[in-house]
């Protein structure tokens, strides 16, 4: 009962590493808000939670909009009087574009999803743990797309390398606040991020798949849950600012 007493939002909980989250959360004590902006995905990983005997709730979230995720916040807080946790897990993959295809479309897109939600997130976090005297945490789902350049195309690449500037920004920014902001750097997941993929660019992903030869093979969503708990829990209470690869080796390649 790692997280036993403590409230927990999960953005993108109504699918693979999200779900897997929620659910663990769930199962260490913690009361959950599961958020998606998949009602019918909301509604059965909530109802899963309630079934196998946890505490959770549902909420309908667009990560890339101000008021949706602070509308999110209000719930969770309406519900269960406070929260001390956020899992920023939403997030989309871009068309494997390098600089000279990408259309500015496109990249407002995966920025909107992959770097604004955690400007609202981190924003709305910060200031009510802060107002609250609350010790909170944060944990950012980022990628190896954020250590190095050779994952997806310009735009994820680029989005998840502002993703480690937020997360260490904050850290060190509201460290005398005892407020943690951690990320783990997934590598290759078996999840359904591959549905946002479409008109994904031939060059791109053929110079990407120079780097799959190194892949170490795929992880499962629980496995990088596991980790996401680690650096939700008092476990990791001196943990702060650290982006940890969770990818069966594949950036030590």
């Amino acid at each position: 009962m790692r997280l036993e007493n403590k409230i927990a939002i999960v953005t993108g909980a109504g699918s693979g590493m999200g779900k897997a989250t929620a659910e663990l959360f769930a199962r260490e004590g913690a009361k959950v808000v599961v958020a998606d902006i998949a009602e019918d995905r909301v509604n059965d990983v909530v109802a899963g939670i309630k079934d196998a005997g946890g505490e959770a709730v549902g909420c309908i979230a667009n990560v890339a909009s101000r008021e949706s995720v602070e509308a999110m916040f209000r719930f969770a807080i309406s519900t269960w009087g406070r929260f001390d946790i956020i899992v920023n897990n939403a997030g989309i993959m871009d068309g494997m574009e390098g600089i000279e295809d990408i259309a500015e479309e496109r990249w407002d897109k995966v920025f909107a999803v992959n770097v604004k939600s955690l400007l609202y997130s981190c924003q709305y976090a910060v200031r009510y743990f802060k107002e609250n005297g609350i010790k909170g945490v944060i944990v950012n789902n980022l990628s190896d797309g954020g250590l190095r350049g050779a994952i997806a195309g310009v735009a994820y690449t680029a989005s998840k390398h502002a993703g480690v500037g937020i997360t260490r920004n904050t850290a060190f920014m509201y460290a005398p606040d005892g407020i943690r902001c951690n990320a783990i750097a997934p590598g290759a997941v078996k999840t359904n991020i591959a549905q946002s993929m479409t008109g994904v660019s031939e060059a791109g992903y053929n110079r990407v798949k120079l780097n799959m030869a190194n892949l170490p093979g795929q992880g499962e969503p629980e496995q990088l849950a596991q980790a996401m708990l680690f650096l939700a829990s008092d476990e990791s209470s001196f943990v702060n600012g650290v982006i940890m690869p969770v990818d069966g080796g594949w950036d030590a390649a």
